[in-house]
């Protein structure tokens, strides 16, 4: 894969304190600028922004993907391989996780395998952490 520049998602969390425990705490993201209402975090070389929605409700949706029920909407990270194995040992260890699909490899055999995980965030958002087996087959069909 070619270098890419790093993407921006603002999102919405009910509280700020939970997002700032789970994003920065847990999953590890270096906290950037905030404000009263926002906060920015670096989410594995992208810039995410938690945005203050204290009446916000996660929309509820899920649709088949190799034998699975993957929410949608959802967002996440395509992280090197031992990067990805590392983040699920210690989401497991840390024990605050409830995952929506456990970490799991899918499409085996196929170009696309790859290892993957889904949970969410303490605001109900859904989050897809992956790894290619073959990081060059991201876009192959």
């Amino acid at each position: 894969m070619t270098e890419r520049p790093p993407f921006h998602l603002a999102f919405p969390v009910h509280d700020l304190a939970a997002a700032r425990a789970f994003y920065g705490g847990l999953l590890g993201c270096p906290e950037g600028r905030s404000a009263a209402e926002w906060v920015d975090f670096d989410f594995f070389g992208h810039q995410i922004v938690a945005h203050l929605d204290p009446q916000m409700q996660p929309r509820r949706h899920r649709n088949p993907v190799d034998g699975h029920d993957v929410p949608v909407p959802h967002f996440g990270a395509v992280l090197p391989m031992a990067e990805w194995e590392a983040l699920a040992e210690r989401l497991r260890a840390a024990g605050g996780v409830d995952f929506v699909i456990a970490p799991t490899v899918r499409f085996k055999g196929d170009p696309g395998e790859q290892a993957t995980m889904f949970f969410l965030d303490p605001s109900g958002n859904a989050l897809e952490i992956k790894a290619m087996r073959d990081p060059a087959n991201l876009f192959r069909k």
